[in-house]
């Protein structure tokens, strides 16, 4: 699968929100160690705008990001900053650290990593004491920009090309399982959601919006321009009556749980 790093950042305003939103909630997390983070890890980094910001936060930090898209990294190292943030490509699945980090910040990436759950528990073990891991999955799955977009690539017309992997629902958990997963990782948790109710702005946005995200798999399957153009025809209809547009804008509701986990002993 290929990212296309500008279409991600269309909305770089809207993605980056959570982000921020999941640091200040670490940061809070973090405020009775005896002294700021040294290390930070950042996976799923995606284009990296969002990581350098951890640097205005905890200037005297090491930052790492990691992404499994060589498109993404090639974009981050434009925010790359000798000796205090740097960017690589690596698979979050496979991903240790041969130091303790105190934190690790992973926003919007692990609903891409089947059995995430299972994980957690390596994550808080390559925490310092008092360390932190801050997360965060989108929960829209059952909305109806995933829902028709997984019935159109089961349709008689698409299924043959597109039927693997159409069904994402089984991507992310419930909030109920993070805090538990974090509690038998031995983190003290913080779990919590939240419904966006974006506005985007242009024609046919919310297109333009999963063109960035959910529509990657598919957009990398479609090797025939013409077969591409007439499946974004089809799902840019049943997108334009599911969210209609207003004169202020296309309201877009996105539901996203929250997990953050502080291991409290070594």
């Amino acid at each position: 699968m290929r990212w296309d790093p500008g279409q991600y950042l269309r909305y770089g305003d809207e993605r980056a929100r959570p982000f921020h939103e999941l640091v200040q909630r670490a940061a809070v997390a973090l405020a009775d160690r005896d002294k700021p983070p040294a290390s930070i890890v950042d996976l799923g980094c995606g284009p990296g705008d969002q990581t350098v910001t951890l640097l205005d936060r905890w200037p005297d930090a090491d930052i790492l990001g990691v992404d499994n898209s060589p498109e993404m990294i090639d974009k981050a190292q434009d925010y790359a900053v000798e000796g205090r943030c740097r960017f690589v490509v690596g698979d979050i699945a496979t991903w240790s650290s041969d130091q303790p980090v105190d934190l690790i910040v992973a926003n919007a990436a692990f609903h891409w990593v089947p059995g995430h759950v299972d994980l957690l528990a390596g994550f808080a073990g390559a925490l310092t004491t008092g360390g932190v891991l801050a997360f965060q999955v989108p929960d829209n799955f059952s909305e109806p920009s995933h829902v028709l977009l997984r019935d159109l690539r089961l349709s008689p017309r698409w299924r043959d090309q597109l039927a693997d992997g159409a069904d994402r629902t089984a991507g992310v958990e419930r909030p109920a399982r993070y805090l538990d997963a974090l509690v038998d990782a031995g983190l003290e948790p913080d779990v919590w959601q939240t419904e966006y109710l974006h506005v985007l702005p242009g024609d046919n946005a919310v297109l333009e919006w999963v063109k960035g995200t959910a529509l990657r798999p598919v957009l990398s399957l479609l090797s025939d321009p013409a077969d591409r153009d007439a499946f974004l025809e089809e799902y840019a209809e049943q997108l334009r009556q599911a969210y209609p547009r207003q004169a202020y804008g296309t309201p877009f509701p996105f539901r996203r749980t929250f997990a953050v986990g502080r291991r409290t002993s070594s």
